[in-house]
């Protein structure tokens, strides 16, 4: 599987929890929905196809270690904890760029552009603006 490759993927399940997101209230009381607002079963199904497609590809040892976070991103997205399914997926970027000044994986600067949106579409999501948080999440 070729960087790209795994960009388009993690390009997908970015998609899957923007759309998700954009469905849900701002606030939400934990006594009216106590277990979150959970994903309909089609969104849950074509995450689950992204997420098992990247493990089914990754034959690199660099990007096989990105199952895991996968995995755990797809659990908390099927729960329905949309910044639970998001950390694994900016920890898989962190990952990708680490590697990438490692020399580890090539990117072309298309990629590196698709990498800095993807990051930046997740951080959209997650809730608090607040100065104190710039900068969190940004990179290893």
């Amino acid at each position: 599987m070729e960087t790209s490759d795994a960009l388009d993927i993690i390009g997908n399940l970015v998609s899957a929890l923007k759309a998700y997101a954009t469905k849900l209230p701002a606030v939400v009381h934990l006594s009216v929905v106590p277990g979150g607002l959970k994903p309909t079963p089609e969104a849950v199904a074509s995450y689950e196809q992204a997420v098992y497609r990247f493990r089914s590809h990754s034959t690199g040892a660099a990007l096989k270690r990105l199952n895991e976070s996968l995995i755990q991103s797809l659990e908390a997205f099927e729960m329905g904890l949309v910044l639970k399914a998001i950390q694994p997926l900016l920890l898989c970027l962190d990952h990708l760029e680490l590697w990438q000044r490692e020399k580890a994986i090539t990117m072309t600067s298309a990629d590196e552009k698709r990498l800095r949106e993807y990051r930046q579409a997740l951080h959209h999501i997650m809730p608090g603006k607040e100065p104190e948080l710039e900068g969190a999440g940004k990179g290893l």
